[in-house]
């Protein structure tokens, strides 16, 4: 943990700092600030100087963009947006560091060839999770407990947020499959035989989605 990272987390103490940062999160695209102050219920003066903090502390960007759509003349001026910033913020009392452990396990993995004996140990420990009672609820409510940030797009559940980001940037198809696996094993546990996981990546959101098993059958 960096003192950078203890400010910018700091700045969510503030409770309409905290809802707009969270609403912004959850779009996954531009919001501008007025769609961000109706969503909070909050006026846009007051909306726009909180958007700004969240910018300067590091945990949204910011740009422009004209929200009607049309390009040209007619499509009047460009509005200042905001989406979350893909860089990962840690906040650890006293400092641990995870990742570095992590990362070397992962390449140790890959250096062993023991691709298959990581997917049966993440398949179990989803299992174990829900078994445990550390993964409760239905699979949305598990989902987002878990930081996956779940949403649904037709038919299917999509996840906005990767929480294993930083492994799967460095070693895509190790931690993708094991991430699959623990998602198996979450759906084992809770006992959704209707439901299946498969690998569907998108740019800038987890590698996992999920579907009717019908949907499945070819």
């Amino acid at each position: 943990m960096t003192s950078d990272d203890l400010e910018s987390m700091s700045v969510l103490g503030d409770p309409v700092r905290r809802a707009l940062y969270r609403f912004v999160a959850e779009q996954g695209r531009d919001v501008g600030r007025n769609e961000a102050a109706e969503a909070t219920g909050v006026q846009r003066t007051l909306a726009a100087h909180h958007l700004d903090k969240l910018v300067d502390a590091g945990l949204l960007e910011a740009g422009f963009r004209r929200l009607s759509g049309k390009a040209g003349p007619g499509g009047g001026r460009p509005a200042k947006v905001y989406r979350r910033v893909r860089e990962e913020r840690t906040v650890s009392l006293p400092p641990r560091d995870y990742r570095t452990l992590a990362l070397v396990l992962a390449e140790t993995v890959d250096l062993l060839g023991g691709e298959e004996k990581a997917e049966e140990a993440a398949r179990r420990a989803g299992e174990r999770l829900v078994a445990s009672g550390a993964a409760s609820g239905d699979l949305l409510e598990v989902l987002r407990a878990r930081g996956y940030e779940p949403y649904e797009e037709d038919g299917r559940v999509r996840l906005r947020n990767c929480p294993f980001h930083v492994l799967a940037d460095s070693h895509p198809l190790l931690v993708c499959s094991m991430n699959l696996a623990l998602c198996e094993g979450l759906l084992a546990g809770l006992g959704e035989t209707g439901v299946a996981a498969a690998l569907d990546p998108r740019p800038g959101e987890c590698c996992v989605a999920f579907s009717s098993s019908k949907n499945n059958v070819d």
